[in-house]
């Protein structure tokens, strides 16, 4: 029998505490097995001066107030903390969840909240994936108990050495995005789960790729969980969940131009959507990372594992 892996990242954008902190516990209650949010400042979807919280306070929040689900950001960016604070920050969290953090990177993409924030974006996203490999090797260095003096291009530290460690023997690192140079070496160096966007046959190409990059660097690819980027709105009808996706966009004050080539928004009836699910665990998917915009459809969120994911599973 196929074991699907859900994780449920509620946007963090156009909400409010409380419903950000109930769809937490719901996603909990209702057998997600992970809870992301994003790392941004500003909204990223439609206009950008819409409410958002904050990511590393949110997941601390979030660890507080459950006992099961895992816990990270879909994904951190590499330009706004130095590495030794993401790790001082995940361990805290994965403290206070009792070992349930997860320590997301990403080479970050939007130049409008550094720039407002005055935080240094780089000179090209090549620039930012350099960084982000460099911390990535930082980090799984203070994660497993080392101490860490290092003189790179970027990062810098002198006989660094983290107390106490984290909860898990092996915290894992999760790196998001798609790039084929870059990214994906850093996945098949470091991450313990890859998050991929795009089409199954976009993907199917990408996780050649980083069996390619696995190979070179001696890694087993089966040691990366594959998760598939996905936003899941369904109904009896397919045209049902599509009037759902359409206000939620609404909400988001996001202009249907923005979203309509977008891979990622699945819609339509939960056998529709096992079948989506389906072709993506062919070509090695065993997880799916679904985004819910707010205010969060619940119907969605719930039919995703009591229908669809059987299903799935089902084969």
């Amino acid at each position: 029998m196929t074991i699907v892996k859900l994780g449920l990242l509620p946007w963090s954008q156009a909400t409010d505490w409380p419903a950000y902190a109930d769809i937490a516990v719901r996603a909990e209650a209702l057998g997600y097995d992970s809870l992301w949010s994003w790392d941004h400042l500003y909204a990223i979807f439609g206009d950008p001066y819409q409410p958002i919280f904050e990511a590393y306070t949110t997941l601390a929040a979030w660890a507080a107030m459950t006992e099961r689900i895992n816990l990270g950001l879909m994904v951190g960016a590499i330009t706004f903390r130095n590495p030794g604070l993401v790790a001082k920050s995940i361990v805290t969290v994965d403290h206070i969840s009792n070992g349930r953090a997860m320590c997301g990177l990403g080479g970050a993409w939007f130049e409008l909240e550094h720039t407002a924030h005055g935080i240094d974006f780089g000179s090209s996203v090549g620039q930012r994936l350099d960084w982000m490999d460099e911390a990535a090797g930082i980090l799984r260095a203070i994660f497993d108990g080392e101490t860490v003096t290092h003189d790179g291009p970027h990062y810098h530290t002198e006989a660094l050495v983290h107390h106490p460690r984290p909860v898990q023997a092996h915290l894992p690192i999760v790196i998001g995005g798609e790039g084929e140079r870059k990214t994906l070496r850093s996945v098949a160096k470091y991450a313990d789960i890859w998050n991929g966007a795009g089409t199954v046959e976009l993907l199917t190409h990408k996780g050649d790729v980083l069996r390619r990059h696995c190979e070179e660097v001696g890694r087993d690819p089966a040691a990366i969980l594959w998760t598939a980027n996905c936003k899941i709105f369904i109904r009896d009808t397919e045209a049902e969940a599509r009037r759902v996706f359409e206000d939620l966009m609404a909400a988001n004050r996001t202009p249907m131009d923005y979203v309509a080539d977008d891979p990622t928004f699945w819609m339509g009836t939960p056998e529709q959507i096992a079948e989506t699910m389906l072709a993506y665990h062919a070509i090695g998917f065993d997880g799916f990372i679904n985004e819910a915009p707010a205010p969060y459809d619940i119907e969605s969120i719930e039919r995703l594992v009591t229908e669809v994911k059987p299903m799935v599973e089902a084969g």
